[in-house]
């Protein structure tokens, strides 16, 4: 256990950080004060590199350097700074590592995930739960050792064995924290979505998996309204054989009727035949399977992507230690749904002997402000949330800075899409002048980020500030050569601890190889298109998938958003190439605010507002309104969804949308015939 107690005088990184000048006569947005560096976990971790090996490092950059030249050093220290809990380590570090795939980190390893993350065993709290206005609930270390021990055993009753699925239909509440930990304590594999997921969504993920128990409730609370799920699940357990108990978690109603649930039984009466006691954890290797995701099921049914234990947990505590500087006592928030990874994300900050702040429904119910509320009733230290968040709070007029404390909030976190540079302007003038605002991306495919934030560097407008330790990130042009300053695709070119393990049912490895390694050899392809910038920092353009190419000229569609958003009128947009006269060009699709009319004189400053932003390449051919724009579960818009709309191609998985009735919007538009 590294606590702040224990940090290092500050080294020759932190002064440089501190007292640096800005390259090319630009300032930062923001720049960590000298106690700020000198007393975080990465400055401690420098100081512990440089008494052992006699490497110093003026700043991040030289650090993440050194972590790819001394990459199999940089993962064995680590996993001692961060006091992994394991039977062994082994001797071995990486193996094959010049195979990608096929490269394994710590074979000889053995650990268990949920071991590390109930390290702790007090009285203090571990998880505060609200669930809007309805619920609030805590749960201390020892009482959350406790009933994830409990149900733990009564998993292991009902046949749950290492490597059997156990799966999540649960709002983002304690019970699905203690569900996936007892999972992972007996060497089962968690898999989960949200409850607003449609039937046949969830069997689209649930269905190719074949879990044995389901763990659900029995509604949830959204928008002040109260929703039942128990129709859906009923229908849901018809198309799921394999489940042969499911429980039940008491929510919207103290003591439920299920009795129109197959063999379901409530969880109180689940633990009710089990003491508590010590947890008899089941320590696999290191790449034992723990987690499946899901791709988002756009283009068709979601890819089952299975992740590691040891993988996970060591990218994670580098991560959360390290680049986001989360301490023993801290208070971690993200606002997620089990439906997003940002979820798997933030439990594992209880390896940091971190508490959890969970929030469950609508963050503008009753209003914007609920969130922050949370934030000071709470003492809260790290704030994660999406862009879209971020940029709703702006337009909607909510000034957190002049309103509420945040006086405990050091760390915020923004992803899901890229944040532009006014919602950086705005997280500093409106939410708070001396926070870290953290960028950060990545993804599903490989449940932690490629790039982020930490704690030592300033923090430019517009960019993620570096790029992740030990993370061989890079920028290829068409041709595989690396490119800076200038547009290409995201790789990676030196295999990391959570590359997934492979894809359920994928049993000659081809669908996994086809999604990362196809494009350039041995390298991950992400599928971002991104920005290395002078300042070591990355800024991403939007997805290569849904890159436009008008005139053979690639454009991000993120670019076009950032700046036709900054309109009054505009609340939302959306971009697609539009096959065109042996060609392709540009469509612009916004939802304008109430009582707005797309005019011709809007259409015009909408263009030149591109034009002056962005370039004249960028200038949409045409402007359509519409009522809304279509998004994933996680709040993705779905470019290429709408593409297939509009070039009359059916959308192979409309269950995988939040709101797949606005496909209809943009179905056969007169405006895209001419």
């Amino acid at each position: 256990m590294t606590s702040r107690a224990a940090s290092a005088s500050p080294s020759a990184a932190a002064s440089a950080a501190a007292s640096g000048t800005a390259a090319g006569g630009d300032a930062p947005l923001w720049r960590p004060s000298f106690d700020r560096i000198s007393q975080s976990q990465l400055t401690t971790f420098m100081g512990r590199l440089t008494s052992k090996y006699g490497v110093r490092f003026s700043d991040y950059e030289q650090l993440w350097r050194w972590s790819i030249d001394h990459m199999e050093t940089f993962w064995t220290e680590l996993w001692d700074f961060a006091g992994v809990i394991a039977e062994t380590r082994g001797t071995r570090v990486l193996v094959d590592g010049d195979r990608m795939p096929g490269a394994q980190f710590f074979p000889d390893a053995r650990l268990n995930f949920a071991e590390n993350l109930l390290r702790r065993r007090d009285q203090a709290i571990a998880i505060r739960f609200r669930g809007e206005d309805k619920v609030r609930r805590a749960l201390t270390f020892a009482e959350l050792y406790d009933r994830v021990g409990r149900l733990a055993q009564a998993l292991r009753a009902l046949g749950v064995e290492p490597g059997d699925r156990v799966a999540g239909y649960l709002p983002n509440m304690p019970e699905a924290v203690i569900g996936m930990l007892a999972t992972a304590a007996v060497g089962g594999v968690w898999s989960s979505a949200s409850p607003d997921f449609g039937v046949q969504g969830v069997l689209d993920r649930f269905g190719q998996i074949e879990p044995k128990v389901l763990i659900t409730a029995d509604g949830y609370f959204y928008g002040g309204k109260t929703l039942d799920i128990r129709g859906k699940v009923t229908e849901i357990l018809a198309g799921l054989p394999s489940v042969v108990r499911t429980i039940v978690v008491p929510y919207t109603t103290a003591t439920p009727d299920i009795a129109g649930v197959p063999d379901a039984v409530l969880l109180d009466d689940v633990l009710a035949g089990y003491p508590a006691a010590d947890i008899e954890f089941a320590r696999m290797p290191f790449n034992h399977p723990l987690y499946i995701m899901f791709s988002s099921g756009t283009t068709g049914v979601p890819k089952c992507i299975v992740h590691g234990a040891g993988g996970t947990l060591i990218q994670h505590l580098k991560e959360h230690r390290l680049h986001c500087d989360v301490a023993e006592g801290d208070r971690v928030f993200y606002f997620t749904t089990l439906g997003w990874m940002m979820w798997n994300w933030v439990v594992s900050a209880l390896a940091c002997e971190a508490s959890l702040l969970l929030y469950d429904g609508s963050p503008f119910y009753p209003s914007g402000n609920v969130l922050f509320d949370f934030a000071d009733a709470e003492g809260m230290t790290l704030f994660g949330t999406s862009a879209k968040f971020i940029d709703a709070l702006n337009k909607q007029g909510y000034r957190p800075i002049d309103t509420h404390s945040l006086e405990t909030l050091r760390t915020m976190t923004s992803t899901g899409s890229p944040l532009a540079p006014e919602s950086f302007d705005y997280v500093y003038d409106g939410i708070k002048a001396d926070i870290h605002l953290a960028s950060i991306s990545g993804g599903t495919d490989l449940l932690s980020c490629f790039a982020l934030g930490n704690p030592i560097s300033p923090v430019w407008r517009g960019e993620l500030q570096c790029r992740g330790l030990a993370m061989a990130t890079d920028v290829f042009d068409e041709e595989g050569r690396p490119v800076r300053e200038q547009k290409g695709e995201l790789v990676c070119t030196r295999p990391f601890p959570p590359m997934p393990l492979y894809f359920w049912n994928d049993p000659t490895g081809e669908k996994y190889f086809n999604a990362y390694f196809a494009r350039f050899p041995n390298t991950w392809c992400h599928g971002d298109f991104v920005e290395l910038t002078k300042h070591n920092g990355m800024i991403i353009h939007g997805r290569s998938d849904a890159t436009l190419n008008p005139g053979g000229v690639r454009i991000g569609t993120s670019e076009i958003y950032r700046v036709v958003e900054q309109l009054p009128e505009v609340v939302e947009s959306l971009v697609i190439g539009q096959d065109w006269d042996n060609d392709v060009r540009v469509v612009l699709f916004v939802v304008l605010r109430e009582g707005t009319e797309l005019t011709a004189e809007l259409e015009k400053r909408i263009k030149q507002q591109i034009r002056d932003g962005a370039s004249p390449r960028h200038i949409p051919a045409k402007v359509v309104a519409v009522n809304d724009i279509p998004r994933t579960k996680s709040g993705k818009i779905t470019e290429l969804a709408v593409r297939d709309i509009v070039h009359g191609r059916p959308v192979k998985n409309r269950e995988a949308l939040a709101n797949p009735d606005a496909l209809d919007f943009f179905r056969n538009r007169a405006e895209l015939a001419e």
